[in-house]
């Protein structure tokens, strides 16, 4: 087995979005070739509501599939298909853009006024961008959860893990999206295949990753891993980017860790990328906005 080395620490950074939503900003925008097929993600955590009711009203996508995870409060939605509803604590909204997609989603809090959430951007390869959209709404029950012997849990959002399919189906790059909570004091590893990109994003308590890069080998438990340099404290709102391997390693805090581990396919394709149309040319970049300035964006065969 083959320890993944981390890349890096990202902080998430403070940023306004929709209009005028406070929230952080994990990676997105820019050169994302290393997180490749994902493109952005969003940590949506307030409890000032005049800081998040303004939401996202009516936008276009084209040639991604927005994922939108909800913890706490409720984001009503609609979009030009037709589709209407509200996500509320532990579901998701898994949605293809494909070709082209009008859709709103507008954050509620919870009684306390208190909202939580992810949204995570997918990227379609070539083959798919022009494809006709797709909705999957999921609710928090038809998410299967798997409890480990030491009482590691994880929700398998997408993807196979631990013996659990996740309900979302049908995407293309074949991502894996996990809620992983890690009691305190307790040691996991934690299997990914090597051949995808995979990140941690901890949004709860803090934990240790182990970095086994450069010459070191992998650290074992009689040579007390935790101490071999460079170990890698984690916490709240930090973004863990691995390298290659088969398997991470991670000791929960004293307060535990909850995180979410997502992994996937790199398509390896050129993107070219403005706002919330992602595709593989300026050309077909162009073209988009030309259709969207006739009217036109939704009616293309």
């Amino acid at each position: 087995m083959s320890l993944r080395p981390i890349k890096r620490i990202i902080k998430s950074r403070p940023t306004l979005e929709g209009a005028g939503v406070r929230l952080r900003r994990a990676f997105g925008f820019g050169n994302t070739s290393d997180f490749d097929p994902f493109l952005l993600l969003d940590d949506f955590r307030n409890d000032i509501p005049e800081d998040y009711l303004a939401g996202f009203p009516w936008h276009p996508h084209r040639g991604i599939e927005t994922v939108t995870y909800v913890l706490g409060g409720t984001v009503e939605h609609g979009d030009s298909l037709g589709n209407r509803g509200t996500i509320g604590a532990g579901d998701v909204q898994w949605m293809t853009a494909g070709r082209g997609i009008i859709h709103q989603e507008m954050p509620k809090g919870d009684e306390a006024g208190r909202m939580h959430g992810f949204q995570l951007w997918v990227n379609l390869p070539a083959s798919l961008k022009m494809a006709p959209p797709r909705y999957q709404g999921v609710e928090s029950r038809d998410i299967p959860e798997v409890t480990d012997d030491d009482g590691t849990r994880v929700k398998v959002i997408c993807g196979d893990f631990w013996g659990k399919t996740g309900p979302v189906d049908g995407v293309a790059s074949a991502p894996t999206y996990l809620d992983v909570s890690v009691p305190p004091g307790k040691r996991r590893t934690l299997p990914v295949e090597t051949t995808r990109h995979a990140f941690a994003y901890v949004f709860a308590g803090e934990g240790k990753f182990c970095n086994a890069s450069g010459p070191l080998a992998v650290p074992t438990e009689p040579a007390g891993w935790l101490d071999t340099k460079p170990p890698v404290q984690a916490d709240n709102r930090s973004l863990i980017l691995f390298d290659r391997g088969d398997e991470l390693q991670i000791e929960a805090g004293e307060e535990g860790v909850r995180f979410l581990l997502v992994s996937g396919q790199p398509l390896h394709e050129p993107v070219a990328w403005y706002g919330p149309i992602v595709m593989n040319t300026q050309e077909q970049l162009r073209e988009a906005f030309e259709e969207l300035d006739k009217g036109t964006f939704l009616g293309r065969e």
